[in-house]
């Protein structure tokens, strides 16, 4: 317990899956949590589950102004937040993500929310984290930004381009804010998780990529991680609070891989 003790965390996309396992995380160790999720009924629904140290705000994270409107919210509400979990993300707005199938309006979709929100949050997070405004009395500044990124952003992905993509530029950006900050002295450092193959709903929606039974595709999946089983939620949550934690004070810039040793082999 008190991993994160006192410290204001933010997690977009905390309503659902890996980013609710996350947050509920750091809740169990100590941190006052905004979930800033796009989806008000799942969003509110895991504040209302994780008590008095979470709270819920309606948030779009393709959106500068709401960007803006959050951060001037836990900074009024909290103080200067000390962790930004960039979780939120999307696979796919079809069943079909082959570089023939793949439509332009899905590509800039997928990347608006996946690699421009990630993008602002890193932007908007770095700005809030460093106000002199906001910083608690006797506070130090610094703070801890992790990016979500997948094993997707670390091979190709020929059923799912645009995600691959997007996941990509998402481990890219992090390694660019995590020098950025480091050279400019402001003790924020910059992480990127990459999960492999998880059990949640996303995992779920890749499974149904290309139409057809789901089973025996998670079966052959499976078969396909050294480990031999699917990696859980909270398997991912462990390492986002690590990364936002201070036992991880001297990394910044990593893609940390959760995927059960796939991309080893």
């Amino acid at each position: 317990m008190g991993r994160v003790e006192g410290k204001i965390a933010i997690v977009t996309g905390g309503g659902t899956g890996i980013g609710r396992a996350a947050a509920t995380r750091l809740v169990e160790e100590g941190a006052k949590l905004i979930i800033a999720e796009f989806n008000s009924e799942t969003g509110q629904a895991a504040a209302d589950d994780l008590g008095k140290d979470a709270a819920f705000i309606q948030h779009d994270v393709r959106d500068e102004a709401s960007w803006q409107s959050l951060m001037a919210a836990v900074a009024r509400e909290h103080g200067r937040p000390d962790i930004l979990i960039n979780n939120a993300g999307i696979l796919a707005t079809t069943i079909n993500q082959t570089l023939a199938e793949t439509e332009m309006d899905e590509w800039r979709a997928i990347q608006a929310v996946n690699v421009e929100g990630v993008f602002l949050g890193c932007k908007y997070g770095v700005a809030a984290m460093t106000a002199d405004s906001g910083r608690k009395k006797g506070g130090a500044g610094g703070g801890a930004i992790v990016n979500m990124s997948s094993m997707a952003g670390l091979i190709g992905t020929p059923i799912a381009v645009a995600y691959g993509a997007s996941k990509g530029a998402v481990r890219q950006l992090t390694k660019s804010v995590a020098i950025d900050c480091a050279r400019k002295g402001l003790g924020i450092r910059c992480n990127s998780v990459h999960p492999g193959i998880i059990r949640t709903e996303m995992g779920d929606a890749v499974m149904d990529l290309g139409g057809g039974d789901p089973a025996p595709k998670w079966a052959a999946s499976i078969r396909r991680i050294p480990m031999g089983e699917a990696g859980q939620a909270v398997d991912v949550a462990n390492c986002i609070l690590f990364l936002a934690s201070d036992e991880a004070r001297h990394v910044t810039g990593v893609e940390l891989v959760v995927d059960g040793g796939i991309t080893a082999i």
